[in-house]
């Protein structure tokens, strides 16, 4: 009788799981703030300065790059080392590299604090050991955590409006340094308590999969689930499958070259054709609102199939670019808000989508590594996209060829994630 009360005690009681995914959301919207903020950030830097946009926004595409090289040796030293320690040393240098970016006073300082280091500490403490820390934790409802943590990066292009604010009472170096202080008194103590990046590290199991079919999570005496049940993938062998490039190119073209060159340039964009800086701040963040409300649709991907769900967000990022084609001057601002609507819902979803699919296929004790292959993607996209959006505003005098070259970015993704989702490679098949 006493074992069956603690039994069903232990069935009620709240998944421990469901504080790692809070946990993440809290972690993403912080150490995201100040890359996310990038486009407020970039027009007082420019009124300061007066260097050219695109060696400007250059310092955003070294720190996407960086962070993409770096994010699968994260996902690798947290597979093999230890992880609590990794996110902490990761947390204190992307704090001190935000607040360092506020003394820069020449581009190349930006190019080391900004583009370098803060991409360096972001890798150790950001989604390459939170991707892995939910996939291990969760073995169903995969897509709704996937969202909740990245509900964080939707609510830290939402955070725009705080540095706007931060901006305007204090300049841009204050903001940079307030961050950094943000950054490191809070997320430091919930680190140090909250943290387990495997269940097993408190004796727990996977939400989903636990010997009699309960989801609870509770200690059993079998073999970790991780061994049992999935084949193991190893990087040598899933970069042998064409799926994995696919996915990686899919992400590369969707979230490294257009969603990133639209979230450095479109504050830029809104006050080139007259809207104040407060109203550019301000679509930005509807922009994150709605990527927030894309994020918290992650669990559709467990019940639509992630083609068509893919196929959707596509077509909305395309529409709403094609809004912004549209705008003229600032006659017509509800042009704006439906570029803002669509185009964040669109890049909200797709993250919980991709990461679910790539989980789906490629989760095991080695997927920290493997899943990080996707922020590569997005890193070399990156290094690509927002300079050359600069590029062509610079060579042209207006971003309309640079929007034409996204939307066309955004077809090849759809393509691509489409084939890859077609069909699974040969060893899945012994699951």
């Amino acid at each position: 009788m006493l074992r069956q009360k603690i039994a069903m005690k232990k069935r009620h009681s709240l998944f421990y799981g469901w504080i790692i995914a809070g946990l993440a959301l809290v972690s993403m919207t912080l150490i995201f703030s100040v890359r996310s903020s990038f486009s407020v950030f970039l027009p007082p830097i420019l009124a300061d300065y007066n260097w050219s946009r695109g060696g400007t926004a250059f310092m955003l595409s070294l720190n996407l790059f960086v962070y993409g090289l770096v994010s699968p040796v994260a996902g690798m030293l947290a597979d093999r080392w230890r992880p609590r320690r990794l996110i902490l040393i990761g947390l204190v240098v992307l704090s001190l590299a935000t607040a360092g970016s506020g003394f820069s006073r020449e581009l190349w300082n930006f190019y080391i604090l900004f583009g370098f280091l803060m991409p360096i500490g972001l890798a150790l403490c950001g989604w390459p050991l939170w991707c892995a820390a939910l996939a291990n934790w969760f073995d169903e409802k995969r897509g709704l955590v996937m969202g909740i943590g990245q509900v964080g990066a939707g609510m830290s292009v939402i955070f725009a409006l705080v540095v706007q604010v931060l901006i305007s009472q204090g300049g841009w170096r204050i903001a940079f340094f307030s961050l950094g202080a943000i950054q490191l008194v809070v997320l430091g103590p919930l680190f140090l308590v909250f943290f387990y990046y495997r269940p097993d590290d408190k004796g727990m199991g996977p939400y989903g999969r636990t010997k009699n079919g309960d989801t609870n999570g509770v200690i059993r005496n079998t073999p970790t689930a991780a061994n049992a049940v999935f084949p193991q993938w190893t990087l040598k062998k899933a970069l042998k499958t064409y799926q994995l490039w696919l996915l990686i190119l899919s992400h590369l073209l969707f979230w490294g070259v257009t969603s990133q060159s639209m979230l450095a340039h479109q504050v830029k964009f809104a006050e080139d054709v007259g809207y104040a800086d407060q109203f550019a701040a301000g679509i930005l963040a509807l922009t994150g609102f709605s990527a927030v409300g894309g994020q918290m649709c992650g669990f559709l991907a467990d019940r639509i199939t992630k083609k068509k769900m893919f196929s959707f967000t596509c077509f909305l990022a395309i529409l709403a670019i094609a809004f912004l084609l549209l705008v003229k001057d600032n006659s017509e601002p509800w042009l704006m808000y439906l570029y803002a609507v669509l185009f964040g819902y669109g890049i909200g979803i797709q993250v919980p989508i991709i990461y679910a699919q790539i989980a789906d296929i490629f989760h095991g004790k080695h997927f920290g590594t493997i899943g990080a292959l996707l922020l590569t993607g997005q890193g070399i996209g990156g290094a690509i996209g927002p300079w050359i959006t600069g590029h062509l505003y610079d060579v042209y005098g207006s971003y309309r060829n640079a929007f034409v070259f996204l939307m066309a970015c955004l077809v090849l993704s759809c393509l691509s994630f489409i084939v890859a989702a077609a069909s699974r490679p040969p060893s899945f098949a012994s699951r």
